[in-house]
């Protein structure tokens, strides 16, 4: 049986991950093809294929279907790929305050996780889902625990500083 690994917290840039051996940049995104704010717009100034491969997607332009709970993964150096995880319905407006679904964070967490044990990757992210998509930190680093650091998979949450 596996020891469940905590999260690992720590000060930093998810998008530039700690460590050494294969990552995986996890971060939450909307089903309505936008990507212009929060943790993408930091994701796209490091990287341009997540951005481009997204938009690519949201046109189905992809095998994968663009929907909730569905992940797309884009290598973007060797050893190194973004998870772009389909986790909230539309954007944050009055009419849309919460759009974080997890259920769907949770699916896409379940995907990552396969890609993850299969490659012996750790996986990076910033508070995927609690900041405009709304959801609470509490049950969003359940969800974490439960489908990554319950299997095994190292995980690392990043807080700017």
């Amino acid at each position: 049986m596996l020891t469940p690994m905590p999260i690992k917290y720590v000060t930093g840039d998810a998008t530039n991950p700690a460590g050494s051996g294969k990552r995986i940049i996890a971060h939450c995104c909307n089903d309505a093809g936008f990507w212009n704010a929060g943790f993408v717009r930091a994701l796209s100034e490091r990287f341009h294929q997540p951005e481009r491969d997204y938009r690519r997607w949201a046109r189905g332009l992809a095998p994968v279907p663009f929907r909730l709970g569905q992940v797309q993964f884009v290598r973007v150096q060797p050893g190194l790929c973004v998870a772009n995880i389909i986790g909230q319905s539309g954007i944050r407006s009055n009419s849309n305050p919460n759009p974080l679904r997890y259920d769907s964070l949770r699916e896409g967490l379940a995907r990552v996780r396969l890609l993850a044990l299969e490659h012996d990757a750790s996986v990076h992210m910033p508070r995927i889902g609690a900041g405009l998509a709304g959801g609470d930190w509490q049950t969003i680093s359940a969800i974490i625990e439960d489908e990554l650091c319950f299997h095994g998979v190292n995980v690392t949450v990043y807080d700017l500083p």
